[in-house]
């Protein structure tokens, strides 16, 4: 099942349990999906985008979700810091599953070796690797200083 039918799914369910939060947030994700469809469109191709697209799209709403919860958390808004945080749940839920610590590890250690890498000034080599064999499942922030670590 792709990413599409589960949000079709998910966003069906939430309207017949009349789950509101839920189907604003997957409206959301829909929206984001159809505006990248749209502007593709213009471009001149008629394809309709797939998970990894959607994948990205998705990555990009957790970011911006974080960023505006540590806004609000800053600015003593809690309560809407905790709605960016249970969007951010939803959002996970279409999102490949990511690597804990020692996958991480691992997938790091490999991707040195497959790219022969060997000081820090190849380390953009190493983020492309893992970029395009992990996408969606790491987040690339956390994992850049674990990349410098392993190659220092």
């Amino acid at each position: 099942m792709t990413i599409r039918e589960r949000l079709g799914a998910s966003t069906k369910d939430a309207m017949r349990n009349k789950e509101t939060k839920r189907l604003m947030t997957l409206r959301l994700i829909n929206a984001a999906i159809k505006d990248l469809e749209i502007s593709l469109r213009g471009e001149g191709s008629d394809d309709e985008i797939g998970d990894p697209q959607i994948v990205s799209i998705l990555e990009r709403m957790v970011k911006q979700r974080k960023e505006s919860a540590r806004a609000y958390e800053e600015g003593g808004r809690i309560e809407l810091a905790e709605q960016e945080l249970n969007e951010i749940e939803i959002v996970r839920e279409f999102l490949p599953r990511q690597l804990d610590d020692d996958e991480a590890a691992k997938a790091i250690a490999a991707a040195i070796e497959a790219t022969g890498a060997g000081s820090i000034r190849d380390m953009g080599k190493v983020m492309g690797e893992l970029k395009s064999k992990f996408a969606g499942q790491m987040d690339f922030g956390a994992v850049g200083p674990m990349v410098k670590a392993q190659l220092s």
